[in-house]
Order: C-alpha cells, then structure tokens, then sequence
C-alpha cells in the first residue's frame, strides 16, 4: 500500500504543541526531525554502537505524518477527533483534515515561533517500520570469528568460523560498526581461557559474549541503561550462557559505589569498552582498581581526532603500559595492559 507523507516545516520550539494538535486531529503516528541531542531519558532502551554526531541545532525542525494514498484505507490511519467514529458520521477527507491541521497551525503561531508551517507532500511505499532494518543486517566475520543475526543460518562457506549469535532489536549495537570490530579484534589477541572479563557498557553484550566463545571463564557488564540487562541475558542465552556466565550491573561504574563494590576490587583478567573518548580517559583513571597486574584494558570508539587525547591518558597513568593502537577508518582502538 502506498502512503502520503506531509511534512511540517517548523521550530523546535513547536514541536510539542503540533504533536498534540495532530494527536487531537485523529493523526496517530508522527516523525521528528531535528539536531536536538537526546537526552538520558531519551536515549533508554537505545543500544547503538555510537551515537550519531549531529550537526549543532538552529532551532528548525520537520513533522511528518503520514496517510493512505488509498481513500478506502484512510479511515483506519486517522478518525476525527478523540472519539471512534460511529458508522453515520461521514469519514474525514484528506482535504478537510489538512484544513484543519492548517487551522491548528495558526492558532499555534499565535503563542510561538512555529516557523513558515509550511506542508508538503511526497508518497511512499508501505513498510514494515519495525523490521525493516533487519535486511542490513546480515552474517559478516571478523577474523575467525562469525556475528550473525538470530534470524540468519550459518553462511555454509564460514562453517568453521566461531559462531556469536545476536538479536539486537531496532536500536540494539550489531556488531558492524568499526569500533566494535576493532574490539574484537583485540579481543581474539588477548582472550585467554579461563579469564574473568569487564564488560564496560556491555549494550546488547557482543563483546562480552565474544570474550566467552573465545574461552574466558565468566564476563561481568556494566551499563547504564536498564534494558542492558535484559538485552544481554537474552543475547548470551542465544549463544549458550546464562546469567551466572554474565551478570549484568545496572549503574555508572564511574561514580556509583555500589557498581563498584560488584565488580570487585582486582578481579579481571581484561576488560573492554567501546565507548566514547572522554568517558574512556576517565576510565583510565577507574579501571586500575578492578584489574589483576598484567590484565589488558580494550578501548575504542574513539575518533582518529581524539587519538591523541587517549593515548596520552594512557601514558600519563601510572596504571599502565601501553600496547597497540589499531585503526579502521577514521575509528581507534587504543590497548594497554595493567602494571
């Protein structure tokens, strides 16, 4: 089924008010578009490899909504008004629902800054929004390792590949952004069997569960987001562990004391996190306490630009000696090992 897609040009300022008032039009559904970084909140239940970097926010922004191309369907995307429709009242048309969204639009520009409120309209083919992603995702390698998704078979010509298993949901990290590669790479040099492993900001827990199938003994995560937990339980299960094998901390292992005190003081043999840079030089300063002498610390996330900023955290630390720093892209992975 094709669809009309109507885009508002407006402010961020009015992104509210028009959401309401097409919410009171009968239009369920809407996109925003704008350079307004999410928040916290925001961001729950969003695992990503890496945050997209937006460009600074000039106060403009774009509503879309759409409707059935088809007149006959058009009933079932909006009603008029709060209240069902009953079956004598006659169905909304597209005319006089973009009138009164205009209507609304005015009464809106009375009490603020809504932009031009100007509407235009494009067409579209239907999609299943929820799973669509899913056909960019598919089998890839890592060295001798295999990520595939929950859905895919085992490419017969990697049969012979280690397998890790993934389901990470619309917004969960798949493994194919450079920075989690580059992790895994270093995972696959320093893996040894039997090692207790520190997940730092485990996500969908790929790189803890990678640390697994490669033999390490048991992986802890940390995570700020409380659907890390769940998401990591169910993604170690996939591929055979349980949650004695990962135990996932809820919490900031920066400055929560209790996140802390469940790591456990010198307890890993490594740890990982593919983070962001400023978060790594901080962990710099944390991560000591939790290793054994001799355990190796796996960073990246890290853009070519902020290089030299890890890096000299790392010098600079009386915790550790630097080993390798490894690149793909304009992405970097800085490595070190514990003194």
């Amino acid at each position: 089924m094709k669809w009309k897609r109507f885009t508002i040009d407006t402010t961020t300022e009015a992104i509210d008010f028009i959401s309401d008032m097409l919410n009171e039009r009968g239009v369920e559904g809407i996109e925003i578009e704008d350079n307004v970084p999410l928040t916290e909140q925001e961001t729950k239940g969003m695992f990503v490899d890496i945050l997209p970097e937006l460009p600074p926010d000039d106060g403009r922004a774009k509503v879309h909504f759409y409707l059935s191309a088809d007149p006959e369907t058009r009933d079932a995307v909006f009603q008029c008004g709060d209240a069902p429709r009953r079956a004598e009242e006659p169905e909304t048309s597209e005319e006089e629902l973009l009138a009164s969204v205009r209507e609304g639009l005015e009464e809106i520009r009375l009490f603020c800054d809504a932009g031009s409120c100007e509407i235009t309209c494009s067409e579209t083919e239907d999609k299943d929004w929820m799973n669509s992603w899913k056909e960019y995702f598919r089998p890839f390698t890592v060295e001798n390792i295999l990520i595939k998704p929950a859905w895919e078979e085992v490419p017969a010509e990697h049969a012979d590949k280690l397998c890790v298993t993934v389901d990470p949901g619309s917004a969960f990290g798949t493994g194919t952004h450079e920075t989690t590669q580059l992790c895994i790479r270093q995972l696959i040099r320093h893996v040894k069997p039997g090692m207790e492993v520190l997940d730092v900001g485990c996500g969908s827990g790929i790189l803890g569960i990678t640390a697994l199938k490669l033999g390490a003994a048991h992986a802890v995560g940390t995570d700020l987001d409380e659907c890390a937990v769940t998401g990591t339980h169910e993604n170690a299960a996939l591929n055979g562990f349980g949650e004695a094998d990962f135990q996932v901390i809820l919490g900031n292992i920066l400055d929560d004391p209790a996140v802390q005190e469940q790591v456990g003081e010198v307890r890993c043999d490594l740890a990982v996190a593919n983070i962001l840079a400023p978060v790594i030089m901080e962990l710099v300063k944390e991560i000591p306490r939790h290793l054994k002498p001799g355990a190796v610390f796996i960073t990246s996330g890290i853009v070519e630009e902020r290089e030299k900023d890890v890096v000299q955290a790392f010098t600079e630390s009386a915790d550790f000696d630097l080993l390798e720093v490894t690149r793909q892209n304009e992405w970097v992975s800085v490595t070190a090992r514990r003194r």
